[in-house]
């Protein structure tokens, strides 16, 4: 047992990622992450039961009630039905990312019997060719449709997330149309975060620019999701969604990730600010077989300087916008990989206001003049 000098928690936190894996079973060209190809000769770090069992048991009184699983693929870890089977003898919401291919119909059932279980499948394209040039390995994608029927078979209709780039954007239509078809509740579309892989691809000019992105977003939200009862998000920065889409029926509130209540923890046991840990290593906090996560959660310098600094610190055009508080910077984790900073801008609210593209009824009035001179200039 780890002995723990905290008092009672000060700061709730509500979710753990998990990164079961460091390896994968696919080779995406734009993951963020860049887990290494796992097959039947090369094998990687895949996180010990009894740390994932540690850190919950550790997490419930300081207020745990969701787990995510992602990767890697989670689906990879050899105990990945003792995972489940816990996380619902816990009591705790699951939340699970997969790539769908290895979620047969046992699979698909052990995550149906977890509490309240939202699952996302990756699927790039609505054809073979589309999906599998972007995910790396032939046959991926009829393995991922049969994953997306066995989780609707027992009752889960799952979430399709799409990474929009130049070579897929012409299937969003058809993508949306098969979601339907399958029985996917809802569609997601990502764009490509300039981290990992996705760095590479954004210094070869393989992906889409922020005024393409803005307008494939405009239509998707305001034309595309009318033609469909599924629900469309478009994932991009609060300044760039309208309220309907931020506070509706439909919508996902402002903030993608409540950064200030998530702590990851890699495959290797190592506990993160969340998956940018594998490439920036001074978001590594500690390992959970000697670390005490309520210390951790509490004193580390980094978490500290974060909840302190959260409504103020702010730089560039996310400390001139509206949303910022609500925003909270976006994803401070690629701030920082780009920065080594965690109040620097988001790339793309960056580069929108750069290029004149940031909504003006969402600027302080002294970045709305600044806006307009970069527009001219």
């Amino acid at each position: 047992m780890i002995e723990t000098t905290s008092k009672a928690p000060e700061y709730i936190l509500s979710q753990i990622y998990y990164y079961l894996t460091a390896g994968c079973n696919l080779a995406c060209r734009h993951c963020w992450l860049s887990p290494r190809l796992q097959d039947s000769t090369h094998s990687y770090d895949v996180l010990p039961l009894n740390i994932l069992k540690s850190t919950i048991e550790q997490a419930k009184p300081m207020g745990l009630t969701t787990v995510k699983l992602t990767g890697g693929e989670p689906l990879m870890h050899p105990h990945i039905h003792d995972i489940l089977n816990f996380i619902r003898e816990q009591g705790l919401i699951l939340n699970l990312e997969t790539n769908g291919v290895l979620c047969t119909s046992k699979e698909a059932a052990a995550i149906a019997s977890c509490i309240n279980p939202f699952v996302s499948v990756s699927l790039d394209g609505a054809t073979i060719e589309t999906h599998e040039k972007n995910r790396g390995i032939k046959g991926c994608f009829s393995k991922a449709i049969e994953g997306i029927l066995n989780l609707v078979e027992v009752g889960i209709h799952p979430q399709i997330i799409m990474t929009l780039l130049p070579h897929n954007i012409s299937e969003i239509e058809p993508l949306v149309h098969l979601a339907e078809l399958i029985g996917a509740d809802s569609v997601k579309f990502n764009i490509v975060q300039p981290t990992g892989r996705g760095r590479t691809l954004d210094s070869e000019g393989e992906t889409l620019s922020i005024d393409r992105l803005l307008t494939l977003g405009k239509w998707i939200t305001g034309t595309l999701s009318h033609s469909t009862p599924l629900i469309l998000h478009f994932d991009v920065p609060s300044a760039f969604r309208s309220m309907s889409e931020i506070y509706g029926e439909t919508g996902m509130g402002c903030s993608i990730c409540s950064v200030t209540q998530i702590m990851g923890v890699l495959a290797d046991g190592s506990y993160s600010f969340c998956g940018i840990g594998m490439h920036v290593p001074e978001l590594v906090f500690g390992h959970a077989a000697t670390d005490s996560l309520s210390d951790i959660w509490h004193h580390h310098p980094v978490l500290k300087e974060l909840r302190e600094g959260i409504n103020t610190n702010f730089e560039g055009i996310c400390g001139s916008c509206h949303m910022k508080r609500a925003c909270a910077g976006y994803c401070i984790a690629q701030n920082y990989y780009r920065s080594r900073s965690l109040w620097k801008p988001f790339w793309f609210c960056e580069e929108a206001y750069k290029n004149g593209l940031f909504p003006p009824s969402r600027l302080l009035p002294g970045a709305i003049t600044a806006q307009i001179s970069n527009r001219k200039n």
